[in-house]
């Protein structure tokens, strides 16, 4: 059952993987600016969190309707790790082998948006000023480093949502004590 619950959940990553690397190469290759755009990160955020929660409802029905916190847990952290990895890592193939100038061009496109949003949002010129001072001081936000950093805080971030998930998920069998 545990190989089944494991298999599953890596097939629903890979879909996952599949999906968010496709929107990553189309928004490179067609619409750069779409990487800018607020709903976009957002939208993916939401797929992954859906992509944890059928994994982990599917793998209680692998169990055939039981599954231990333990295994709900898990079967919602495979499949987004490995949904978060792989597009991270064809990210970072393009925007540092095969394009770095698209990735500069996108970081200043970035910034640009934060500052209007800033400048919208009526925040003073000095936290404006400060910002713009860390983006510069930051560098490269494609960097390896800052992917790892990025990938990191997602799986973290996503977790925290995986274990409320599990929770919600878990059936304990009433047969065994």
């Amino acid at each position: 059952m545990e190989k089944t619950l494991k298999s599953s959940a890596t097939t629903y990553g890979i879909y996952l993987a599949l999906i968010l690397s496709s929107l990553t190469i189309i928004g490179y290759a067609a619409y750069l600016d779409l990487f800018t755009k607020w709903w976009f990160g957002i939208s993916q955020m939401i797929l992954v969190i859906i992509f944890g929660i059928v994994s982990a409802v599917q793998a209680r029905k692998l169990l055939e309707g039981f599954i231990s916190f333990k295994n709900a847990f898990t079967a919602f952290f495979i499949t987004i790790a490995i949904g978060i990895v792989i597009p991270a890592l064809i990210g970072l193939i393009i925007f540092n082998f095969i394009d770095p100038d698209a990735a500069t061009l996108l970081q200043e496109k970035i910034i640009n948006t934060q500052l209007t949003m800033m400048q919208n949002f009526g925040a003073p010129q000095s936290a404006i000023d400060e910002a713009m001072k860390q983006a510069e001081a930051q560098g490269s936000f494609f960097t390896i480093s800052n992917s790892l950093k990025s990938m990191a805080y997602q799986l973290v971030g996503f977790s925290i949502v995986g274990l409320i998930v599990a929770a919600v998920v878990k059936r304990n069998d009433p047969h065994i004590a």
